[in-house]
């Protein structure tokens, strides 16, 4: 698998499947998880209320609809509480249970965002090792896994852990 990182607006990536930073609910928020739902329209909404939820470190699937990416991935990241509450095995599962879905559609490409750092509070550095180590270390048929960074700062993280 390929591994790259680049920076912009993950809303926009021509890729088989986006993933998004979801909360348990589905039913859309702010950050990734807003972008993600304003870009597709309200049908993706109305698609997440029939999933009915998604648990912390879980992810659950959805049409793109308006949206460049066939598919939507919505995985649930751990809210940061210092690491002592099983923070860094959730969000490992939330890239590793993406890359399953992904599977699961026949996806081979595949958009991640920096899961659990924006309001979650994940600390960037430790967030980026996760879903660098998760995602090279996880069987899949996936053949392109797209860290996008909306910022500059988790793009050098990305691009420096990824030429480790």
């Amino acid at each position: 698998m390929r591994i790259e990182a680049v920076r912009g607006d993950i809303t926009r990536e021509t890729v088989d499947a986006i993933v998004n930073a979801a909360n348990r609910s589905l039913r859309g928020g702010g950050g990734v998880d807003g972008a993600i739902h304003r870009a597709a329209g309200p049908e993706l909404l109305e698609a997440c209320r029939r999933l009915g939820g998604c648990e912390t470190g879980d992810a659950r699937a959805t049409p793109g609809f308006r949206l460049p990416a066939r598919w939507v991935i919505h995985a649930v990241g751990p809210v940061w509480h210092g690491g002592h509450r099983g923070e860094p095995d959730l969000l490992a599962s939330c890239y590793r249970r993406s890359l399953e879905v992904a599977d699961e559609l026949g996806a081979r490409s595949v958009a991640f965002p920096a899961i659990s750092t924006g309001a979650y509070g994940f600390p960037r550095e430790l967030a980026a090792r996760i879903a660098v180590e998760t995602i090279r270390s996880t069987p899949t048929s996936v053949e392109l896994a797209r860290l996008v960074a909306f910022d500059q700062e988790t793009y050098e993280i990305y691009r420096r852990l990824l030429a480790a």
